[in-house]
């Protein structure tokens, strides 16, 4: 799928249909997210693949009771591993491993939209809830929940700013 299309036509799914997703899907996501960009090369993210209900329950309760969570076949978790401390300091706990997940997660929504599946960005939870759920190391911070699956809705699009709104040119 064209790029530029799949960028224009994802939308944030919260009705998922009850089917799994096909394990050669699941490598491509897996994909998507480990080739995005991330500084200095390090890769300073992790992620969790989530298909046990009880996790996702959990998950749910931790994302303020957002449903759609528990209802996808797979959520994914996207965390920051803060060690990149090491190299760049604060900038690389504070700004740094953030970008690292964002782009990995905007990789897997858009890979996701190119092979018939839905996803949403969840940003509303309990960090510390989500951390003991998962298990989760000191070093890693929950930055995203991502459920994926067959979307059972098809939303409208959502209103854009103008360019000339959203983008200044210096000559």
């Amino acid at each position: 799928m064209d790029v530029i299309r799949a960028i224009r036509e994802r939308r944030s799914i919260r009705r998922f249909k009850p089917k799994g997703i096909e394990p050669e899907k699941i490598e491509l996501l897996k994909d998507a997210l480990i080739w995005a960009p991330s500084a200095g090369n390090l890769q300073s993210r992790r992620f969790y693949f989530v298909y046990n209900q009880k996790i996702k329950d959990r998950l749910t309760f931790a994302a303020l009771g957002q449903a759609f969570i528990s209802e996808a076949p797979l959520v994914v978790v996207g965390c920051a591993d803060l060690r990149i401390y090491h190299y760049y300091r604060e900038r690389g706990t504070d700004l740094y491993c953030i970008q690292d997940v964002a782009c990995s997660i905007e990789n897997l929504m858009l890979a996701a939209y190119s092979v018939g599946l839905g996803t949403v960005w969840v940003g509303a939870f309990e960090e510390d809830e989500v951390s003991t759920i998962l298990g989760l190391d000191g070093h890693l911070r929950p930055l995203a929940i991502v459920p994926v699956g067959y979307p059972d809705e098809k939303p409208l699009p959502p209103q854009r700013v103008s360019h000339d709104e959203a983008i200044v040119e210096l000559p």
